[in-house]
């Protein structure tokens, strides 16, 4: 009896090798993500010093409620902001948060007491960023305003919480509060 041989071929597996620059831009932009997650890690913990960090020195954050901030009072609204709600019932969550080398985006929300009502706010925001020197350089949150102001004001945010007066008004508050609690800082 004759044993017959076969002889098996192998192909060559076949590697493809990713360019360095994309390799490059798929590690930044992990990093970025890991920057937004920990920057919201933090606003969850009430820790204002950890979401400074995460602010470029040369940070614009844009919202309704504040309008445009810049640099240091951008990161001093949030340590403001951290100092009002401690030790009060305050829950932030993150969801869907992508990014890229020079972009990201996340969806987040806050459950809390309006402090001059008492009146229980559930605020759900949009948030996009920009990078630079591996930082946030540029942050806009986005939120219905006069959802906000239903829930925070009650009739009188149904009446007034969608005008422009309503949010200039807001503003002007707002960065009145942002002004004391720096004179403080300073003082």
């Amino acid at each position: 009896m004759m044993c017959k041989t076969s002889t098996i071929r192998w192909k060559k597996p076949q590697i493809k090798l990713i360019k360095p620059s994309k390799l490059k831009a798929f590690f930044v932009a992990l990093s970025m993500k890991n920057l937004i997650e920990k920057f919201y890690t933090a606003f969850s913990n009430q820790d204002a010093e950890t979401m400074a960090e995460c602010y470029h020195k040369d940070i614009e954050f844009t919202d309704p409620a504040f309008g445009t901030l810049k640099g240091e009072r951008a990161k001093d609204m949030w340590r403001m902001l951290c100092n009002a709600q401690k030790g009060k019932k305050f829950i932030v969550t993150s969801s869907n948060i992508e990014a890229d080398e020079d972009k990201g985006k996340a969806n987040w929300e806050a459950i809390y007491n309006f402090s001059k009502t008492g009146r229980k706010v559930h605020n759900k925001i949009k948030a996009e960023f920009e990078f630079k020197d591996g930082l946030i350089i540029k942050h806009v949150d986005t939120f219905d305003l006069h959802k906000w102001s239903k829930q925070a004001l009650g009739f009188k945010g149904v009446l007034i919480g969608g005008t422009g007066f309503f949010k200039k008004k807001l503003q002007q508050q707002t960065n009145h509060l942002l002004d004391k609690f720096q004179s403080n800082l300073s003082g």
